[in-house]
């Protein structure tokens, strides 16, 4: 026979999680919450954004500064967490996390009003910039130059660990070596290497791109990926192919992504 305490319904049920926002609930809202703070911090907000599938637990800060997004705070579900993310133009340029809704709003305000990278950071430490964002702060030019450094630096230290990885670094390195290719943003897919004309997401889709194949070839496929446009036996070959199908006018890329245009 079972013993009850095996039973589901005969145990004691479990105390359950202290809620990490009641500032939150009590103040009607993360909206109306973090209005409330603002005020305090005598910060010069109109009204936060809410979104109508979650009005009480979503909150956006508009900015001032063209191309700069909406910044939408997300609630961390296992702890108090205020989750930030900021896209200027297809780019994340911010990112986050804290549990003092004040610090949050200081970094809100440097969104909203224009402060550079550093200058959020400064204010609020939570605030994570990496490298590549403060590349694409500077301009595209920049953005490209740091994107190639940092996949091949990327690429060099997989090369021992993955077979498609060393094959992937081979035709990235010849790529680079290529003026042509060498002005376009960079970017892989699972092994495949691909170019964009446009350093924001979504990116374009207009260059060719190159797939390893595990016999050590190389198979360059046309933009919308419905043709071959041939193999190559070396990383040289392919770019080749690469380039030949290259679009008039090609490069180099430029801000914004594949929507802006």
């Amino acid at each position: 026979m079972t013993s009850n305490s095996a039973d589901p319904s005969c145990r004691e049920p479990s105390p359950m999680e202290p809620d990490p926002y009641p500032d939150l609930m009590s103040a009607g809202g993360l909206a109306a919450a973090l209005e409330a703070v603002a005020a305090e911090l005598a910060l010069p907000w109109g009204p936060v954004q809410v979104k109508e599938s979650d009005p009480l637990r979503s909150a956006g800060v508009a900015s001032g500064v063209v191309g700069r997004e909406t910044c939408w705070i997300t609630l961390g579900s296992a702890e108090r967490q205020f989750i930030l993310s900021g896209w200027c133009r297809g780019v994340r340029l911010i990112s986050g996390s804290t549990p003092d809704l004040a610090e949050m709003a200081l970094a809100l305000e440097g969104w909203r009003n224009g402060a550079t990278l550093r200058e959020i950071h400064e204010a609020a430490p939570f605030v994570t910039v990496t490298e590549l964002a403060r590349a694409h702060e500077r301009g595209p030019a920049d953005a490209v130059a740091v994107g190639w450094r940092l996949l091949l630096e990327g690429l060099r230290r997989k090369e021992d660990l993955f077979y498609y990885a060393r094959s992937t670094l081979r035709i990235a390195e010849a790529a680079y070596a290529e003026p042509k290719l060498r002005r376009l943003y960079p970017f892989t897919s699972h092994r495949s290497l691909h170019f964009t004309t446009c350093v924001g997401i979504p990116y374009s889709r207009d260059v060719p791109h190159v797939d390893p194949l595990s016999d050590g070839r190389y198979r360059v496929y046309a933009p919308s990926r419905r043709s071959v446009i041939g193999d190559a036996h070396t990383p040289e070959a392919a770019v080749a192919l690469v380039v030949s199908g290259l679009p008039a006018g090609c490069g180099p890329a430029v801000a914004g992504t594949s929507g802006d245009r």
